[in-house]
């Protein structure tokens, strides 16, 4: 029928009907293959085919680390965690700098290198301690006075008072030093020499008592100083002994006053006999013992 030809098969009909798929050689056009097949089948297979990639990429999306990459998706929780992270980071590196900053200072007081002061200051400063208006005076720190030094004289020990703590800014409450070691002193405190402390002798395996009570911050070995042990007191007191045959407590200990720390020796290259070299620094400053302990 003429008619029937010339009408079109709707799409239902075209998606239904078969074709024949045929793979031939090249050369020989041989028939290597038929398949039958109709345009529903090939819209079933890609559209399965599509499905299946797309929860592939949603799966990998979803449950790895690919999700951190894209922009907005972001998660909260890990930027959280980063935050946290960035915020020890920084607290580590400061603490870091400040312990290189603190090993730094330790390691020039070992070794002296230190700045000595100049003369002209120094005089001046002696000149300002020699002048008694520059202590403010109170009754009550009088009498305070007086009854600590009557009491020292009254024990007859070897504790010194506190006589030069105003001038050094130090409260003189709970300041008093006792001698290390019992012997005599052979080199005095001498800053413009790099000698910042004294040295005292004294028999062989003699103890070495620490001079006032606080935590022992250094405990260690050095090829200058050899056994060498430091002491933090309070109002930023620090006690070095130097020269020592061995050690008898660790970093971080709690000393009391007269417990004894160290043996005294004749180790490190800048020791030349068996002594003791004791140094006493304030604020990061050296001073002479002698303004504050009492050697005989």
């Amino acid at each position: 029928m003429p008619t029937g030809e010339t009408h079109k098969s709707n799409w239902k009909e075209r998606l239904k009907e078969t074709f024949r798929l045929v793979i031939m050689h090249n050369d020989t056009f041989k028939e290597v293959g038929s398949y039958k097949l109709n345009l529903l089948s090939l819209y079933i297979l890609l559209s399965s085919i599509f499905v299946t990639l797309t929860f592939l990429v949603f799966c990998i999306v979803m449950y790895t680390p690919i999700k951190r990459y894209i922009p907005g998706y972001g998660d909260y929780n890990q930027q959280v965690k980063i935050s946290t992270l960035q915020s020890r980071i920084k607290k580590l590196e400061k603490e870091s700098n400040a312990q290189n900053e603190y090993a730094q200072n330790i390691k020039k007081i070992l070794t002296g290198d230190v700045e000595p002061s100049r003369s002209s200051e120094s005089k001046e400063a002696k000149a300002d301690i020699s002048k008694p208006e520059t202590v403010e005076r109170i009754p009550e720190d009088e009498k305070l006075r007086k009854t600590l030094s009557s009491a020292i004289k009254k024990n007859g020990n070897n504790q010194a008072p506190a006589r030069n703590f105003a001038q050094l800014d130090i409260p003189i409450e709970n300041n008093y030093f006792i001698s290390p070691v019992k012997g005599q002193v052979s080199s005095e405190f001498n800053p413009s020499t790099k000698h910042f402390g004294i040295d005292l002798i004294a028999p062989k395996n003699t103890p070495v008592q620490a001079v006032k009570e606080g935590y022992v911050i250094m405990a260690d070995w050095t090829l200058e100083t050899g056994y060498t042990i430091a002491i933090q007191h309070n109002n930023n007191l620090v006690t070095f002994y130097k020269h020592n045959s061995g050690l008898l407590k660790q970093v971080g200990n709690y000393v009391k006053t007269g417990e004894p720390i160290a043996i005294i020796g004749n180790t490190g290259t800048q020791s030349s006999g068996p002594h003791l070299h004791l140094e006493l620094w304030h604020n990061g400053k050296p001073i002479d013992p002698n303004t504050l302990i009492n050697f005989k």
